[in-house]
């Protein structure tokens, strides 16, 4: 029996292969739709240890469709001014009684969205050994703002080098003023935290913070000559503005930064030289 092939049967195969590439791209194009939905959050950090913390959960952010611009920061005052005008969506570099000084001065809405890690403040030195062969007179560079020039006093009064007068409200403003005895005339010299491990070739002794400490090749837990406890209400913080606490990809980077991973790499990569607050 003849068979009887129908004229219009390529045409139908054509037809088809042409709606099925059309498929195909709609697939494509929806793909390509949906990759370019990430988020990008711009957030300023201090080298070491916020922006290595911040490297380290960007593979988690990822999967959940977030990309991580990390800026590294040194200017703490104005990195607060660029998260407050919209220029970073987030930072993380400071503790509450800094962020609070911050926006007191500069009238800012900045909040804590989490605490994140505590940073041990330390003395440290290239002339001494001990904290008390420190000289009569011996100039102490400590940080000048505000905020941690009181902590480094507490910290000297903590170890009864020096006492301080009695507060029974705020103990994050202590001055050279309230310095009640002071048998060794310590001189004590405000500077720029940046340049705090600089200083040390031109002084007996510093009181560094914890990130430039590290990134000055110091190992708070065995080179500082007294160190505070790992309890203190100096905890760093993710800090967002007050309008932009409960972003939802926020609280995501927020959640990121506080698991039982992150707590070990703290752990296993610092030493003790950071410590998880979560």
């Amino acid at each position: 029996m003849k068979k009887i092939i129908s004229p219009f049967l390529p045409i139908v195969l054509l037809i088809g292969v042409l709606a099925g590439c059309g498929i195909d791209k709609k697939t494509s194009a929806t793909a390509k739709s949906s990759s370019q939905k990430e988020v990008v959050l711009k957030v300023g950090a201090a080298s070491t240890p916020h922006a290595e913390i911040l490297k380290f959960i960007e593979p988690t952010l990822e999967k959940q469709g977030i990309k991580l611009d990390i800026v590294v920061i040194n200017d703490g005052i104005q990195t607060n001014q660029q998260t407050a005008n919209g220029e970073l969506d987030a930072n993380y570099f400071q503790h509450i009684p800094y962020l609070n000084q911050v926006n007191k001065d500069s009238g800012l809405d900045l909040v804590s969205v989490k605490g994140i890690h505590i940073e041990p403040f330390g003395v440290y030195s290239k002339k001494i050994k001990s904290i008390q062969d420190l000289s009569k007179g011996a100039k102490i560079a400590i940080p000048k703002d505000p905020v941690n020039f009181s902590r480094a006093l507490q910290l000297f009064a903590a170890n009864g080098l020096i006492e301080l007068k009695q507060k029974q409200k705020d103990n994050f403003n202590f001055t050279l003023e309230d310095i009640t005895k002071n048998d060794k005339h310590l001189q004590f010299i405000g500077v720029d935290g940046p340049v705090l491990v600089r200083s040390l070739d031109d002084v007996e002794a510093a009181a560094i913070n914890t990130n430039y400490a590290l990134e000055g090749g110091f190992k708070p837990k065995k080179d500082a000559l007294i160190i505070e406890g790992d309890k203190s209400p100096y905890v760093n913080i993710l800090a967002a503005k007050k309008s932009r606490k409960n972003d939802k990809n926020i609280q995501k980077l927020a959640d990121a930064l506080t698991t039982e991973k992150v707590k070990k790499f703290i752990e296993d990569k610092y030493q003790g030289a950071v410590v998880p607050a979560f």
